[in-house]
C-alpha cells in the first residue's frame, strides 16, 4: 500500500485506506519502524474516527424515546420473572436482545451497518463490489468465493460496529471517494459469506453477522429465489423485520422480455407467504427491486435508496424496535392468556374455602355445643327446685355407677375399654383442608398461563403446609372454650322476672304445703280445698314457667351460638388467609405486574417514517 499524506487528493485504487500517521518524536527503545507503519495500517483500514466508534451524545428522538421505555419494561419484565418461568431459553432470548441492544445503542447512531447476503451464485460479492465503486470482495467461479466477512465503510467512526461483528481490520476496506460515495456517507456495508455454503464456518459467520446489523439486502437470482434454506430458515423468521429488509432479483439480464417481471411477481408472491410486508405504494415494509450488478441496471436505484435509507440514521431503531417485537411475539403465551377475566380470587372462591375450612374445625358443631350450653344454663336458673335437684343427683349417681362398672367389669377379667380418638375424623379434616386449598388454588389459576397457573398452584401448597395443624390448635382452644364456656352466658332483661316467678311458684308449694300440714296436725282450721289450691297451682306453675323461660330462651341461645360459630368461623378464615389466600393474591398481584409490563414491552412502539418506495 502507497500512504498518501496530501488530504485534499484522497484517492485508493486498490479501495483501501492506508494513511501515513507521524512518527512519534520520543519513541520507545525498539520500536520498529515497520511495525508502526503497521499498526497505522490497522487503525486506518479500521476506519475508527477519534471517538473510537462510540455513539456521540445527542437528543433522543421520539421514536428512541419509545424504544427505551419498551427496552426498560422488558427488562422488569425479565428480572420479574426469572423466578416464576419455567422457560429459561426464552427468558434468555429476551435477556440476549437486551444485551444486543445496549450494545448498539452504544455505539456510533451516524452509521447504519448493512449485510448483503445471498446463496451460493447469486452475485452478491459482485453487487457489493459495484455498490462500493471498487474491486473489494473477490468473484469468480470458484466456489465458495467469499469465505469471511468484508466491511467497507463509506467514513469513519465505525470501528466499534466493525469490532461488535468481529471483522479483523484487514478485512476492513474503503471505497473510492466519489460523488455517488459521499451520498452513501454513514453506510458501513458487509458482504457475508453465502448462506449455503458446505463449510459450517461459513453458516455461523452468516447467522453471527446477521443477528448484529442494522438491515440486511438479500440478494437472489432467477434460480434459486424459491429455495426453501432461505425462506424457512432466514426470511420467514425474519418476517419482522421487514423495514429493515431490501430482497433484490439480481442477474435480471439473463431473463428476456417481461420474464423479470414475472419472476419478480413471484418473489413477492412468496414473501408475503413468509409474512414480510412489502413497502408497496409508500407503505412501510420490504424492498422488493431487480437489477443486474454485473450490467449495472438497477444499481444505481438501490445506491439512491440505500443512501437515502442510511440518512435517515434510524435503521438501528427499526432493527432494535423489531427484536423487541419478535422477543415480545416469544413471551406471549408466558404472560397473556386469552379469556382470562382477571388476575384474582372471586368473592365465591373466598367463600367456599373459608366455609370449607370451617367445617374442617367443626364451627357449626360448636356453635351448637355453646347454643345448647346456653340453654342448659337458662334451664338451671329457670327450672324448677325439684327438677334441679334430681339433675344434681343424677349427677352424682353418675360417675359412681360407671365406676362401679368399671370395678365389676375388672373383676370378671374384663380390662375397660379403651377409648381412642377417632382417627378417621382427624384424616378427613385434613382431607377437607387440602382440598379446599386445591379448590381455591385452580380457581385462582384458572385460565392463566402456564407458568404462572403452576407458580399460584405452588404459592397455595408452600402456604397450606402447616394449615392442618394450625386448625388443630384453633379447634381445641378456642373451639373447646366457645363449646363449655368458662363464664356463664350473658342474661336477658327478662331472666330476673323468671327467676322471681319460679320462686313464687316454690313458695307456693311450700306455703300450701306447710298449710295442709298443719291442718293435718290441728293446729289449723281443717280448710282442704286452699291449700290444695295454692299446692296446685306453684306445681303446676313452675313447670309452666320452666316451658315459658325455655320458648324464650330459644331466641337468645340460637344468637349466642350463632356468635360463637361466627368467632371460630373468623378465626378458621384469619388462617386461611393469612396462609394461603393472601400468598396467593400477592403472586397474582406480581403477575398483574409483569403483564403490564408486558404491554408495554409488546405496544409496537412509534413506527418510524420512511419514504422509502
Amino acid at each position: 500500500m502507497t500512504a498518501l499524506t496530501d488530504r485534499t487528493d484522497d484517492r485508493w485504487d486498490d479501495g483501501l485506506i492506508a494513511r501515513s500517521r507521524p512518527r512519534p518524536a520520543d519513541r520507545e527503545p525498539g520500536f520498529d519502524d515497520d511495525d508502526e507503519g503497521d499498526d497505522a495500517l490497522v487503525r486506518a483500514v479500521s476506519g475508527a474516527g477519534e471517538d473510537g466508534g462510540k455513539a456521540p451524545a445527542s437528543p433522543l428522538s421520539p421514536e428512541a424515546q419509545a424504544l427505551r421505555t419498551r427496552l426498560d419494561a422488558l427488562r422488569q419484565l425479565v428480572g420479574l420473572s426469572r423466578t416464576r418461568i419455567l422457560d429459561g431459553k426464552t427468558l434468555a432470548e429476551a435477556g440476549r436482545v437486551l444485551d444486543e441492544a445496549a450494545a448498539r445503542r452504544g455505539l456510533s447512531a451516524q452509521h447504519t451497518v448493512v449485510a448483503i447476503a445471498g446463496a451460493t451464485g447469486s452475485g452478491k460479492s459482485t453487487l457489493f463490489n459495484s455498490l462500493a465503486g471498487v474491486q473489494i470482495s473477490e468473484t469468480g467461479l470458484r466456489r465458495p468465493t467469499t469465505a469471511a466477512p468484508i466491511a467497507c465503510s463509506w467514513s469513519d467512526g465505525a470501528a466499534g460496529l466493525l469490532d461488535r461483528l468481529e471483522i479483523p481490520g484487514r478485512l476492513r476496506r474503503r471505497p473510492r471517494e466519489t460523488s455517488e460515495a459521499e451520498a452513501l456517507r454513514g453506510m458501513v456495508l458487509v458482504d457475508l459469506p453465502d448462506l449455503d455454503s458446505a463449510v459450517g464456518a461459513h453458516r455461523e459467520h452468516v447467522d453471527r453477522v446477521l443477528a448484529l446489523v442494522d438491515a440486511v439486502v438479500w440478494v437472489v437470482d432467477p434460480e434459486k429465489y424459491a429455495d426453501a434454506v432461505l425462506h424457512e430458515r432466514y426470511l420467514r423468521p425474519l418476517a419482522g423485520h421487514a423495514e429493515v429488509t431490501f430482497v433484490v432479483l439480481n442477474q435480471v439480464d439473463r431473463l428476456p422480455g417481461e420474464s423479470a417481471d414475472l419472476v419478480l411477481d413471484d418473489l413477492r408472491r412468496l414473501l408475503d407467504d413468509d409474512g414480510i410486508a412489502l413497502g408497496e405504494h409508500g407503505e412501510p415494509g420490504a424492498t422488493v427491486l431487480g437489477l443486474s450488478a454485473l450490467t449495472g441496471e438497477g444499481v444505481g436505484e438501490l445506491r439512491e435508496m440505500l443512501g437515502q435509507f442510511t440518512q435517515e440514521k434510524g435503521a438501528a431503531t427499526r432493527r432494535i424496535c423489531a427484536d423487541v417485537d419478535r422477543a415480545a411475539a416469544r413471551l406471549r403465551p408466558l404472560y397473556v392468556a386469552d379469556g382470562h377475566p382477571g388476575p384474582e380470587i372471586g368473592e365465591a372462591a373466598r367463600a367456599e374455602f373459608e366455609d370449607r375450612l370451617a367445617e374442617a374445625v367443626g364451627a357449626y358443631a360448636a356453635g351448637l355445643a355453646a347454643e345448647r350450653a346456653w340453654r342448659r344454663n337458662a334451664g338451671k336458673a329457670c327450672g324448677t327446685p325439684w327438677l334441679r335437684l334430681w339433675r344434681w343427683y343424677e349427677s352424682r349417681r353418675a360417675p359412681r355407677t360407671l365406676a362401679g362398672l368399671a370395678a365389676l367389669a375388672a373383676i370378671g377379667g374384663r380390662g375397660a375399654p379403651v377409648v381412642e380418638p377417632p382417627v378417621e375424623e382427624e384424616v378427613t379434616a385434613r382431607q377437607r383442608v387440602e382440598q379446599a386449598v386445591r379448590t381455591v388454588a385452580d380457581e385462582a389459576a384458572a385460565g392463566l398461563p402456564q407458568p404462572w397457573a403452576q407458580a399460584v398452584r405452588e404459592t397455595a401448597v408452600r402456604g397450606a403446609y402447616q394449615l392442618p395443624e394450625a386448625l388443630d390448635e384453633i379447634a381445641v382452644t378456642l373451639g373447646a372454650a366457645v363449646a363449655v364456656p368458662s363464664a356463664k352466658p350473658p342474661r336477658p332483661a327478662w331472666w330476673p322476672a323468671a327467676v322471681l316467678a319460679q320462686a313464687a311458684m316454690t313458695l307456693l308449694q311450700i306455703y300450701g304445703g306447710l298449710w295442709l300440714v298443719g291442718q293435718i296436725v290441728g293446729v289449723l282450721e281443717p280448710r282442704l280445698l286452699p291449700p290444695v289450691l295454692l299446692m296446685v297451682a306453684g306445681i303446676i306453675g313452675g313447670p309452666l314457667v320452666e316451658w315459658a323461660c325455655s320458648i324464650a330462651a330459644r331466641g337468645p341461645a340460637r344468637r349466642y351460638g350463632q356468635d360463637a360459630e361466627r368467632r371460630l368461623r373468623q378465626a378458621a378464615a384469619g388462617c386461611g388467609r393469612a396462609r394461603v389466600l393472601e400468598p396467593v393474591a400477592a403472586e397474582l398481584l406480581r403477575y398483574r405486574e409483569v403483564r403490564e409490563q408486558y404491554a408495554a414491552v409488546a405496544a409496537g412502539g412509534i413506527k418510524l417514517s420512511t419514504t422509502r418506495q
